[in-house]
């Protein structure tokens, strides 16, 4: 992304699009009492942050005995209530269904790759499925202190272990192929991505044709094989975004807010909620609707306006489809491909 002289000035950057994950599986009930386990209390959840100013709703499920469900019809239950009560909001499953074990001393794993193309078959369909590049650790315990874990249950030894040695399946065999059946099914896959390498292999499958469409995407600062908390991780990242593409910025625990601000300040969008924070100041416990509100504060005290939820999904162009690998890089912004026997470098707008 390029940053002009008055890229910083909030008049003119784009509306703040607060995407927030409110389910958060890897908790039990026990954890907080901020976690709906009812379909009911979990789409009055969902309610209750949009009216809070989040407009992108990151979608797990639970079952009725609070355990993160991993059930296809759950989703698809789950899509049609949100559809009624929030049809203003960007929805967005989360490409993991569930990573949290079944029980204490069990593995936390991500599920085989046949049951997480069947994303691309819920109905009704969400805007966005998430979806990894490239295999990696996920070790979601590595930046966590006593102080972010105390009261839950990665205080037990055997879970802190399970989500510790946890590691994210993508290989090309998968996320070609997911590729593949969410642009089939008019799904946008919504990129999470850890550092800027996985980024060049997103750019890679751009130039190759093997995905055409809008570059949406989170950059995932939680450590443990993804990015951890350097901002000059942080900047590197956004500097190698392409300047067509919309970034936003995720973290874990109390880092949150603070990676955040500087989300703001930049021009990018954030992420919030009880997936990835549970943390006010220290010691005390905030709700997903609390840091939304926190976040709109911040950014009013910015000057930077709040996205509606009809502005998120422009900002998140919901529905453009792309038909070509030239088409991709021209509206990204990106440097064409190479013409046969070119030499030097290309040009941005000069195919």
């Amino acid at each position: 992304m390029n940053f002009l002289d008055d890229s910083l000035f909030p008049e003119n950057q784009e509306k703040l699009v607060i995407q927030v994950a409110p389910y958060g599986p890897q908790w039990l009930p026990s954890d907080s009492d901020d976690i709906p386990v009812s379909m009911d209390a979990q789409i009055q959840k969902a309610v209750d942050c949009y009216n809070a100013g989040a407009t992108v709703l990151h979608v797990h499920v639970r079952e009725e005995d609070g355990k993160g469900s991993k059930r296809l019809s759950k989703f698809n239950e789950m899509l049609g209530l949100l559809r009624d009560a929030v049809p203003d909001m960007v929805l967005q499953v989360g490409g993991s269904i569930s990573f949290a074990p079944e029980g204490e001393g069990q593995q936390a794993q991500w599920l085989d790759y046949d049951t997480r193309h069947m994303l691309a078959e819920l109905d009704p369909k969400p805007d966005q499925v998430t979806i990894t590049i490239n295999s990696s650790q996920m070790n979601i315990c590595e930046l966590l202190s006593a102080d972010d874990v105390a009261g839950t249950i990665l205080e037990k030894p055997e879970y802190f272990n399970a989500y510790s040695e946890m590691v994210v399946d993508a290989k090309p065999s998968f996320f070609i192929e997911h590729l593949r059946r969410l642009q089939r099914s008019g799904i946008q896959p919504h990129f999470m991505l850890g550092h800027v390498h996985q980024l060049e292999s997103v750019e890679r499958l751009i130039r190759r044709g093997l995905y055409t469409g809008p570059l949406i995407l989170n950059y995932v600062a939680i450590g443990g094989g993804a990015a951890g908390l350097h901002p000059a991780d942080l900047i590197e990242f956004a500097r190698r975004t392409p300047d067509g593409a919309v970034l936003t910025i995720e973290s874990a625990m109390r880092a949150v807010l603070p990676m955040n601000a500087i989300a703001i300040a930049m021009g990018l969008h954030v992420r919030v909620g009880i997936e990835d924070n549970l943390w006010g100041r220290k010691g005390e416990r905030m709700t997903s609707v609390q840091q939304i509100q926190q976040t709109v504060r911040l950014a009013r005290e910015l000057g930077r306006d709040i996205a509606t939820g009809a502005d998120a999904k422009r900002i998140y162009r919901i529905g453009e489809r792309y038909d070509s690998a030239d088409e991709t890089i021209a509206a990204l912004g990106m440097a064409p491909n190479r013409k046969p026997e070119q030499r030097g470098f290309t040009v941005p707008g000069h195919a």
